[in-house]
């Protein structure tokens, strides 16, 4: 009768097989030769991209701040008893708030000029020219999916 073979030793066994390469020795070669994607040269350039988040931060941001603190407003009015407010009218408001962020997301983008100086502080004249590059920037794959088909 055969005896059985332990756990132990059958595993002991499998670790025996095994390779002793390092297991991330592929890796640190890859790691070693990292190259930096380039930016392609219709890439929106940094100084324009920072000029659109300080836009984007003032015009989107407070409103959409202020559309989450008005449940906490309308919350401590309510449990205060200072005044009866219905939740619609809570919704409704902060719904107003959420939308006129994402307006002030759009202007926050469209308003931002592309050249070295900053422009105007609220960047009003950018506007059709901005959204003239967003058209142009498409125009090319439009026009390919046209020829395609």
């Amino acid at each position: 009768m055969k005896k059985k073979l332990s756990k132990k030793k059958g595993l002991s066994r499998k670790k025996k097989n095994l390779s002793e390469k390092p297991v991330f020795a592929k890796l640190e070669k890859t790691s070693n030769t990292f190259n930096p994607p380039r930016q392609s040269p219709t890439a929106i350039p940094k100084y324009v991209a920072d000029r659109m988040a300080r836009r984007i931060f003032f015009t989107a941001g407070i409103p959409t701040i202020m559309g989450m603190s008005v449940f906490v407003v309308s919350y401590i009015i309510v449990t205060r008893n200072i005044a009866e407010i219905p939740p619609s009218s809570t919704i409704a408001i902060s719904a107003l708030f959420f939308l006129l962020g994402l307006a002030g997301l759009s202007f926050g983008i469209l308003s931002a000029s592309w050249d070295k100086e900053p422009g105007s502080f609220f960047g009003i004249e950018n506007i059709p020219l901005n959204i003239q590059r967003a058209k142009d920037a498409f125009k090319p794959a439009s026009q390919n999916f046209e020829e395609n088909n």
